[in-house]
């Protein structure tokens, strides 16, 4: 196993219609408007930006995110990562119960950032931690930011 390659899955339950959680995630430039770590988006052009991410743990994170796929009818989002963070993240946006929609986040990455890859062993479960805490603010940024819309 490579002590610096990571696979993440979060699911986010929302009780909004998917559409809305679509359109919410497509822009990426809003995200910090939601997301408290999400700290800066730079929009380059339609498909890509920059995105700046501090968690709890004291390191940022630097990405370019390059659209690889949008295709609201099946409510995926796609893009490529390059920068201390490479490799994929997808969005799959789907109605779940009465007016609710699930949102699964997966991500596969290889750590690029030269301090990471050296505390790779030792910091490999605060990074899970780390990137758990994160996800959970973001649900709970996002689904506060769709009801007050």
């Amino acid at each position: 196993m490579d002590r610096n390659h990571y696979r993440f899955r979060s699911l986010w339950s929302l009780p909004v219609p998917a559409e809305p959680v679509y359109r919410a995630l497509e822009r990426i430039e809003d995200y910090p408007r939601w997301w408290p770590q999400v700290c800066e988006v730079t929009r380059l052009d339609a498909a890509g930006g920059v995105v700046r991410i501090r968690s709890v743990l004291p390191f940022d994170l630097t990405a370019t995110l390059r659209e690889t796929r949008r295709d609201p009818l099946a409510g995926v989002l796609e893009t490529r990562l390059s920068g201390d963070l490479d490799g994929w993240a997808r969005w799959t946006v789907t109605p779940a119960g009465p007016g609710g929609t699930l949102a699964r986040y997966d991500q596969e990455v290889d750590v690029r950032k030269p301090l990471l890859r050296r505390f790779a062993v030792p910091g490999r479960p605060l990074f899970h931690a780390n990137h758990a805490l994160m996800m959970r603010s973001g649900r709970r940024g996002l689904a506060a930011h769709l009801q007050a819309v």
